[in-house]
């Protein structure tokens, strides 16, 4: 396939053979119409496009280039980890240092299984949730996502949101039947549910800082709130740290807030850009996993050798100096979108945590779903394309986060901030 394609030859040639043209919804700028760009290569900071154009990327692959494009030590070890063989479908000592590592860093986890996907470490998750507790409902917040695995699938935010299917076809009612619905930073939905289903709640799983209707941060007492209330009924509480862990601080959402789930699910980051996922937590619980336990969990090519490879390597780079980082240049970027909204006598909201952030098209506080869906689509539709034309890239829906890397430069940040104003002014 030539390199100087133009995207609209690409798309028509993808949607003969590809469904819809992509390979993942949100790619295919439903939330902001036009032509998804089709991207030829990466560094650090910037995307190069089939047509020779340089963006520079605040997707980063929806999250897991913390150290930007193709950083050199990652490479390195990909490079290394594939002369040795690229599958071997049996145990090998990659898995073991790459458990240990997620350990030190999240040491509310005791025991670690890989797996291939966030989508995998949740749907295992609740599995096993529903095997230790022996009950088979559970809660989770309306917006959250979790993967695509048909228990969650109800009000799941992200690329449900952008398309309009919040709840998707092809999902029989009965295996959602046991799926109940709270309202994220609403403790009283919560309690009202465990008060309805006594004694049958098995889990409760959230996104501790939602990322998946854009960055939505916890209220203050919230998870705290939440781990006290699933501690007194017997409930697990499960963090699906899939987008926040090691993003927003080296110990995920629970380091940064003080709570230790039950319960963690993880993917992008910790396979350094290579499909991956995994789920931990209490020893009691985690040897329940087969061949240890009764509950049967396997993947043929979990803890595949390229992607815990890289997701060592990627996590052997992360210390208190790529923390102070990327807190440097989100602030940096914050306080000059903040500056241009206040220029502009625009109310709309600026929120993050950590490198993680959103600008919601909305003059309300974004506090859950139900605010987020007050945005003004079609004016960040206007401003996405905006900004490409600026040559910064976006995620391509209001209702996801972007992402800063330590690739990332102060230039990048200043350029960025100028494309914004004139983006917005231009709306």
């Amino acid at each position: 396939m030539k390199t100087n394609s133009n995207n609209d030859q690409l798309f028509n040639q993808a949607r003969s053979i590809i469904p819809g043209g992509v390979n993942s919804p949100v790619r295919a700028f439903g939330g902001v119409g036009g032509t998804p760009i089709f991207m030829d290569h990466a560094q650090g900071a910037r995307l190069w496009d089939t047509n020779g154009r340089e963006y520079i990327d605040y997707v980063g692959s929806w999250g897991p280039c913390i150290l930007g494009h193709a950083p050199e030590k990652v490479i390195a070890a990909i490079k290394q980890a594939a002369q040795r063989g690229t599958s071997f479908g049996t145990a090998t000592v990659g898995e073991i240092s790459l458990a240990q590592r997620v350990i030190e860093l999240m040491p509310n986890i005791e025991m670690l299984r890989l797996v291939n996907s966030g989508t995998e470490a949740t749907m295992s998750a609740l599995r096993l949730a529903r095997a230790f507790t022996k009950r088979d409902k559970i809660i989770k917040f309306t917006g959250c996502y979790h993967g695509h695995a048909d228990s969650f699938l109800v009000k799941a935010g992200s690329g449900a949101t952008t398309l309009g299917v919040p709840t998707s076809p092809g999902v029989p009612a009965a295996t959602v039947a046991d799926t109940l619905l709270a309202e994220f930073n609403d403790i009283d939905s919560v309690a009202t549910l465990i008060g309805q289903h006594p004694n049958q709640i098995a889990a409760i799983f959230i996104e501790p800082v939602m990322g998946n209707a854009g960055v939505i941060p916890p209220a203050k007492e919230f998870l705290k709130q939440l781990r006290e209330i699933t501690q007194q009924t017997g409930t697990l509480l499960v963090f699906d740290e899939v987008m926040t862990g090691f993003r927003v601080a080296p110990g995920g959402a629970q380091e940064l807030f003080d709570i230790k789930p039950d319960l963690t699910t993880l993917g992008k980051i910790i396979g350094g850009g290579l499909p991956i996922g995994a789920f931990g937590g209490r020893k009691e619980i985690m040897n329940l996993l087969a061949p240890a336990g009764p509950v049967y969990q396997a993947g043929t090519l979990s803890g595949n050798p390229l992607a815990v490879a890289a997701g060592l390597a990627t996590l052997n780079e992360l210390n208190s100096d790529t923390y102070k980082k990327l807190e440097s240049l989100a602030d940096l970027l914050e306080q000059g979108v903040r500056d241009n909204l206040k220029k502009l006598k625009l109310l709309f909201q600026y929120q993050r945590i950590g490198s993680m952030a959103c600008l919601f098209f909305t003059n309300r506080q974004v506090a859950n779903y139900n605010d987020a869906l007050t945005c003004d689509t079609e004016a960040f539709a206007r401003y996405y394309h905006n900004m490409l034309a600026e040559g910064i890239y976006l995620p391509p829906s209001q209702f996801e986060a972007f992402f800063i890397s330590t690739a990332h430069s102060q230039d990048d940040i200043n350029h960025t901030v100028s494309a914004n104003f004139h983006a917005l002014q231009s709306i």
